[in-house]
């Protein structure tokens, strides 16, 4: 698997209506774009003032390369680039394969 996150300011004059619009396109990736097996929508509530002026993070997850590489050039997502690329102040992009050795899950015992 792989996992994709992005790290969003918007530009100060962007819409709520308008981050809604683009929210509500990437959840349903999972359902247009095979391969792409999960998207998360978040908008940042850190009490740590780290997030580098970023207001809202979208996580994807890829089944594997040929998801991400299938996805890159899906109609789906050259239509989103179009809407949500002029809404843009900064974006950061982060991509990485999830393997087992670094990975780690409570087993509910506290």
């Amino acid at each position: 698997m792989i996992r994709h996150i992005l790290f969003i300011t918007f530009n100060d004059d962007v819409l709520p209506g308008e981050i809604e619009v683009v929210r509500w396109i990437f959840l349903r990736i999972p359902m247009l774009v095979k391969g792409v097996t999960r998207v998360e929508w978040g908008i940042n509530d850190s009490t740590e003032n780290k997030s580098a002026d970023h207001t809202h993070c979208v996580l994807m997850t890829f089944a594997d390369d040929a998801a991400r590489q299938y996805y890159q050039s899906h109609p789906v997502h050259q239509a989103l680039k179009s809407i949500f690329y002029p809404a843009l102040q900064d974006i950061v992009a982060f991509d990485f394969t999830l393997s087992p050795e670094n990975s780690a899950e409570s087993d509910s015992i506290n």
